[in-house]
């Protein structure tokens, strides 16, 4: 059996220190996984092989129950490959009184996992008004202004929980099909949150699939940027999706998540973008595959890592083969 993995090498590329302060991990996401369980996803124990294999040492979590949530159990599969976590991730519904309680149980759920592994971001994903799995309508597209202040107030609420009882900062997501997803949904956001309990997780994938560039909120809240998840997005099937109304589910399964180069954002600028902020920032490496054939997540997580080293990006990473 042949079996793909990397060495990694100390990014030599571009000297200045700022590119060094940029820590590269990756997520299950670009193995495929959206669910904490599903037939068409492959098993958690090949996605940490592949990680490790693919020459990653920082991860994300992914859907909360995909990965192992005893955190002995995790911290001892994690730690036998290598592999550290620095995150996890929970949609959870803020602009319905009535779902705070689940949505603060399953929050602190999670933090409790990441905190006994010593991870301190939890990355909070917007409910979608239509269903990722079914594509069908799950809630209303825009939200009243009561259920906006609503939303608002529970987001600065939830963050200072994690913060002040699990020292986990949460890292507000913005995603298609949600209500944060345009220029203009992030700008209220961050209007009308405490910048000291809410901070950002920039997806530079779903800011183009909003229809904004990610460059342009590093340049103008530079300060929110917690955390960073790196990924392209055709902007051909974009548009295709926003005229022709399609779930972001059937954008995603037409393949409007695709691997850099191709794609949006030029990956070399957003890199520089990045380094200019000058600080210490987790960048993980996603896309959007879900479903997606087993035996490609490895390779394009390889080709994906290699051409980001070359855009300056976390260590210049070659590509061997080793015969078991």
């Amino acid at each position: 059996m042949t079996q793909t993995s990397v060495q990694v090498q100390d990014l030599s590329r571009n000297p200045d220190p700022r590119y060094k302060k940029l820590v590269v991990g990756t997520a299950p996401d670009s193995w495929g996984v959206w669910f904490p369980s599903d037939e068409k996803q492959i098993d958690w124990e090949t996605t940490l092989d592949q990680m490790a294999a693919a020459g990653y040492k920082y991860i994300e979590t992914g859907p909360f129950g995909y990965f192992p949530t005893d955190p002995a159990r995790l911290h001892a599969e994690v730690s036998k490959r290598g592999l550290t976590v620095v995150a996890g991730t929970q949609f959870g519904i803020l602009h319905k009184e009535q779902e705070w309680a689940n949505t603060e149980f399953e929050m602190r759920r999670n933090a409790a996992v990441l905190k006994a592994v010593g991870a301190k971001f939890l990355v909070y994903l917007p409910p979608m008004f239509r269903s990722d799995k079914t594509w069908e309508f799950t809630d209303e597209r825009v939200l009243s202004e009561e259920q906006w202040q609503l939303y608002t107030s529970n987001a600065t609420k939830l963050g200072k929980i994690l913060k002040d009882e699990y020292g986990v900062t949460m890292v507000v997501h913005p995603h298609g099909d949600s209500h944060i997803e345009t220029r203009t949904d992030i700008d209220r956001f961050f209007a009308d949150t405490d910048p000291e309990y809410v901070s950002f997780c920039l997806d530079t994938g779903h800011i183009v699939y909003g229809g904004e560039d990610p460059i342009n909120i590093v340049r103008d809240y530079p300060q929110r940027i917690g955390f960073v998840h790196i990924k392209a997005m055709d902007p051909d099937l974009v548009r295709q999706a926003h005229e022709k109304d399609w779930p972001f589910g059937e954008a995603i399964a037409r393949g409007a998540s695709v691997t850099p180069p191709a794609g949006q954002p030029e990956m070399k600028a957003l890199v520089d973008a990045l380094a200019g902020l000058d600080r210490e920032i987790i960048v993980v490496v996603e896309q959007d595959l879900y479903p997606v054939e087993f035996d490609f997540p490895l390779p394009n997580a390889i080709a994906t890592r290699q051409y980001l080293a070359e855009c300056n990006l976390g260590a210049r990473a070659a590509a061997t083969a080793e015969r078991n």
